[in-house]
């Protein structure tokens, strides 16, 4: 019995490999695939806002086409840098956001407020 190769190609196992899990697989290729697909949208239209793809590719789908520059190196998942965290009232640099206000400083709090008088 002969065996055929993959409809799939590049194959997704050595995809796999060079994306370490499957979700960044997924992420990465998709988003190019946007990027991609934007290229082809706005190609008539003279913007140049979008990264063309960087292999010839006899492929027309915009994800065969990410894959296939993901296989030959072109596209390389990388990890993300980690956000700051955001702590109430203060913004990502440590700074006071606009329209926060101490309450405890107006004197209206709600628990200070004397019902029985």
């Amino acid at each position: 019995m002969q065996r055929h190769e993959s409809m799939i190609n590049p194959p997704i196992e050595g995809l796999l490999d060079l994306a370490d899990s499957k979700f960044r697989l997924v992420t990465v290729s998709a988003k190019r695939a946007r990027q991609i697909n934007s290229y082809f949208t706005q190609l008539g239209e003279g913007l140049g806002a979008s990264i063309p793809p960087q292999i010839t590719s006899t492929a027309r789908k915009p994800l065969s086409i990410a894959f296939e520059e993901m296989d030959a190196g072109k596209i390389v998942p990388i990890e993300p840098p980690d956000e700051p965290e955001e702590i109430e009232g203060l913004d990502a640099d440590g700074e006071p956001l606009e329209g926060a206000t101490d309450e405890s400083a107006d004197g209206d709090d709600a628990d200070s407020v004397d019902e029985g008088a």
